[in-house]
């Protein structure tokens, strides 16, 4: 087999000996950039598969070059840069370009990623991209070096260039939207439409039409033609979110969709081609669901056929004060302001074990940061409150059925928060919607 062409455009001597010494300089044909002429054209002229590019200095020239070259789709790149926001390589990495490692980076990351493209044959196109500067690595929405979530990237590249349906599996704040719109971004409907339905905020007796649309005078109140979800869709992707809340009744008629490959509108007698990747996502383990009664088994296989785990943020611990310094950054550069944040603050983010995972620790940072002057300190993070942990008082019961579980669980949080629907929502991780519902339905037995 030809070996794959490799470009070095490395400015940092340590970095570029360490490609030239060690097995990367074995496995593919290296080309080193000139000084005569600007990389960004070298790179354009060479014909390279893959390409590492110190690019502390990335412009809308270079952008706009790679870009009408169409060199994200047949280039791997890595980008190395000092981790300072850049728009133009963030709008580059958008499109799939590759991975983007920050300093401090290791160059055994660099190594891990390089010899992964090798092994699959020089030919998967490798898709990431990030936001704004912190020291973590990106794909897609998506950012971490710990090694389950590089893990997950390599799993995300390879399913991205699939069109088969994916169910996305974690806890609420884990990032299952993120994985959505990143697969979406960097597979292969990018150019169509990415449209996200969240199953558990809608109304039951509006979710056929709001998948399927609608004639006029299909209903009371249909006073228009309604085009829903799957046609909105078209060429691309459609997200639905906490699918589980999906009443069964209307589960099945999903399924005939996935089964069939087509739809009617509410009303109509004209049937429509449904061409749009599923993507669909859920806090709950399937499993339960489906012994629970409130997801069927066989909607369950469709949906999965490519199943992703998103690990949760305590099993990231590597990633924590990344997260935090990615967060502080970005809000740095939207404010135009210099704050940084204490070791002490630090230690206490550290220390939290983060029940409400990367949205948690997002919106943690972002009220201190409005708190804080010039600096965040300890005193300036505000956590919401974790649910009671289970004591040798407060015990688990036994040989209860678990509705009944769910319930006391449910009305105990709502009284302990006073009421509060949206925090006893979050705690118990479910929408507010679904609350409501469950609480209707107490109303009702007790009637």
């Amino acid at each position: 087999m030809q070996r794959p062409k490799l470009f070095l455009h490395i400015n940092d001597r340590e970095t570029e000996h360490a490609i030239l010494s060690s097995d990367i300089a074995r496995k593919f044909l290296l080309a080193k950039s000139s000084e005569f002429e600007p990389w960004v054209e070298q790179v354009k002229d060479s014909q390279t598969d893959m390409a590492i590019i110190e690019a502390n200095d990335f412009t809308e020239h270079d952008l706009h070059t790679l870009k009408s070259a169409s060199l994200h789709l047949h280039t791997e790149f890595i980008f190395l840069s000092r981790g300072e926001p850049n728009v133009f390589l963030d709008k580059f990495m958008k499109l799939g370009a590759g991975y983007h490692l920050r300093s401090p980076y290791e160059f055994k990351t660099v190594q891990t990623l390089v010899d992964d493209f090798y092994e699959d044959g020089a030919t998967a196109q490798s898709n990431t991209k990030k936001i704004h500067s912190s020291s973590l690595n990106q794909f897609g929405h998506i950012l971490g070096s710990s090694s389950c979530m590089l893990k997950l990237f390599r799993t995300l590249r390879k399913v991205a260039n699939s069109d088969l349906n994916v169910l996305v599996m974690g806890e609420s704040g884990a990032g299952k939207e993120l994985i959505a719109q990143t697969l979406h971004d960097v597979g292969v409907r990018a150019d169509g439409p990415f449209v996200a339905l969240n199953c558990g905020a809608i109304s039951p007796e509006l979710i056929d039409s709001e998948l399927f649309g609608h004639v006029k005078g299909a209903f009371t109140g249909a006073h228009k033609d309604h085009t829903g979800l799957f046609e909105q869709a078209k060429g691309g992707t459609l997200f639905l979110d906490e699918v589980t809340e999906m009443p069964i009744e209307h589960q099945v008629k999903l399924l005939r969709v996935l089964e069939l490959g087509e739809f009617r509108p509410v009303g109509s007698n004209t049937a429509e081609y449904a061409d749009v990747r599923i993507v669909a996502a859920t806090n709950r383990d399937p499993s339960d669901a489906v012994a629970d009664g409130i997801l069927r088994e066989d909607l369950y296989y469709r949906l999965a056929q490519i199943p992703v785990h998103v690990p949760p943020l305590r099993e990231r611990s590597d990633d924590v004060i990344g997260l935090t310094e990615h967060f502080l950054a970005y809000r740095n550069a939207v404010e135009e302001t210099n704050k940084s944040i204490s070791q002490a603050a630090l230690n206490r983010i550290v220390e939290h074990d983060w029940p409400g995972n990367v949205r948690e620790l997002k919106h943690a940072v972002e009220r201190a940061f409005v708190m804080a002057d010039n600096v965040i300190e300890e005193t300036h993070l505000t956590f919401v409150p974790l649910t009671e942990k289970i004591t040798e008082e407060n015990t688990v019961p036994t040989g209860i059925p678990l509705a009944d579980i769910e319930r006391e669980a449910i009305l105990n949080t709502l009284e302990e928060n006073k009421g509060s629907k949206k925090r006893t929502a979050d705690q118990l991780g479910i929408t507010v919607k679904t609350l409501y519902n469950k609480l209707e339905k107490y109303d009702q037995q007790e009637e």
